[in-house]
C-alpha cells in the first residue's frame, strides 16, 4: 500500500524557526515529527511512502534518504503552494493503479488504531472533536457515522468534528476524476485548491465515507502545542529514546532525550527536554524546551524554549560585590 505524505507548507505559524528548518523535520521526544508517521505507518505494512515537497523541499528529501536508505519512497515537487488538493493531484500518476491509499499530512502527530483504519472495508476520515471548528475541515456525519458533508473551514459549522489530516481512499479512481474537476474547473475555496472540496464531490457522487475517532491528536503547528507534544511523548515509555551518557558534574531529570556526541556540563537538564546531535551546553538549566542539532547554550536559563539548529545562546555575566540589605532586580522593563 502506498502513503502520500504532503510536507510542501510553510510552516508560517512556526516562524522564524521554519525560515531555514522544515516543520516535520523538527525534533519531537528524540525523532523529526515526519518519522513518527513513517515508523507508524510501515509497522502497519505501508511499503511506498509519496512525499510532496515544496518549501526547503530537499532538506526534507536529504533527511529521508539519510535515515531511511531502504525505504521506497519518491518525491513530486509543488512549486507554488495552491492547497493540499492541487498537492495530491500533482502526485497521481504514482498512485493512479492502486487499490486504496493513504494520505497523511506530513506534520501531525496521531495517536490512531492504524490497523483498524486500514482494515476497514470503507474509505474514512480520522476524526475529533474540536472546540472552534471554523479552522479545519468539518466533517457532518449522520446516525451511523457516515459522512454527509465535509466542509473547508466554514464560517457558520454544523458540526464540531474536524478532520485530523489523516485519510484512507478505497475509490481511487473516482478520486482521481474529483481531483481533476477541481482543477479543471479552478474550483478554489479560500483561493486554493481543497482535499475537502474533492472528497465532498465523492460523497455527492455516492460514495461513502466512514469516520474514526483519533485517541489523541498532536497539530504542531504552535510552539506552545510542539512543547506540550514534545513533554507527552517524552513521558509514554514506548516513545521514549535511550538516554545518553552524560558527565557526572550534569544533574539530568527525566525523561529527557539527548542526541548523539552532546557534551553537557555543569548544568541542569529536565524534565521534558529533547537535544539534538552534537549540542554543547555548558553552566545552564533547561527545562521543557526543544534543542536543535549543533546548538551551543552557554550560562542560560531556558524553560518552554525552542532553540533551532547551529544556534549559539550565551548567558550575561556578572561580577558583584554587594554588601547587606541590598535587593538587586536585573529585569528589563
Amino acid at each position: 500500500m502506498k502513503a502520500i505524505i504532503p510536507v510542501a507548507g510553510a510552516g508560517t505559524r512556526l516562524r522564524p524557526l521554519t525560515y531555514t528548518q522544515p516543520k516535520p523535520l523538527i525534533p519531537v521526544a528524540g525523532k523529526a515529527i515526519i518519522s513518527f508517521i513513517i515508523d507508524d505507518l510501515r509497522k502497519e505494512g505501508v511499503d511506498e511512502f509519496i512525499f510532496v515537497i515544496g518549501h526547503l523541499g530537499e532538506k526534507v528529501k536529504t533527511y529521508l534518504e539519510k535515515h531511511y536508505p531502504d525505504m521506497k519512497m519518491s518525491f513530486i515537487v509543488q512549486n507554488e503552494r495552491r492547497g493540499l488538493g492541487h498537492a495530491i493531484w500533482l502526485s497521481q500518476d504514482l498512485f493512479k493503479e492502486e487499490e486504496q491509499i493513504i494520505i497523511f499530512l506530513g506534520d501531525t502527530i496521531l495517536d490512531v488504531d492504524l490497523k483498524t483504519l486500514l482494515s476497514s472495508p470503507y474509505s474514512t476520515l480520522i476524526v475529533k472533536k474540536v472546540q472552534d471548528p471554523r479552522e479545519f475541515g468539518v466533517v457532518e456525519v449522520d446516525d451511523d457515522g457516515f459522512a454527509t458533508k465535509v466542509v473547508e473551514k466554514p464560517m457558520i459549522p454544523r458540526s464540531n468534528l474536524a478532520i485530523v489530516g489523516l485519510y484512507k481512499i478505497k475509490e481511487v479512481k473516482s478520486f482521481i476524476v474529483a481531483l481533476n474537476a477541481l482543477i479543471e474547473n479552478n474550483q478554489k475555496t479560500y483561493n486554493e485548491f481543497q482535499l475537502t472540496d474533492a472528497l465532498e464531490q465523492m460523497i455527492e457522487n455516492g460514495i461513502k465515507f466512514n469516520t474514526m475517532y483519533v485517541n489523541n491528536w498532536f497539530d504542531c503547528g504552535k510552539k506552545e502545542v510542539l512543547l506540550d507534544t514534545n513533554s507527552i511523548l517524552l513521558e509514554k515509555e514506548d516513545y521514549t529514546p535511550n538516554i545518553a551518557s552524560h558527565p557526572i558534574d550534569s544533574i539530568i531529570l527525566h525523561p529527557v532525550s539527548i542526541g548523539e556526541n552532546c557534551k553537557i556540563s555543569n548544568s541542569i537538564i529536565g524534565p521534558h527536554v529533547t537535544i539534538g546531535d552534537n549540542a554543547r551546553i555548558n553552566t545552564s538549566i533547561i527545562k521543557e524546551s526543544i534543542i536543535g542539532n549543533d546548538a551551543k547554550l552557554e550560562e542560560v536559563v531556558l524553560f518552554r524554549s525552542i532553540i533551532g539548529n547551529d544556534t549559539g545562546v550565551r548567558g550575561l555575566r556578572q561580577s558583584l560585590n554587594i554588601g547587606d540589605n541590598t535587593e538587586i532586580d536585573f529585569g528589563t522593563h
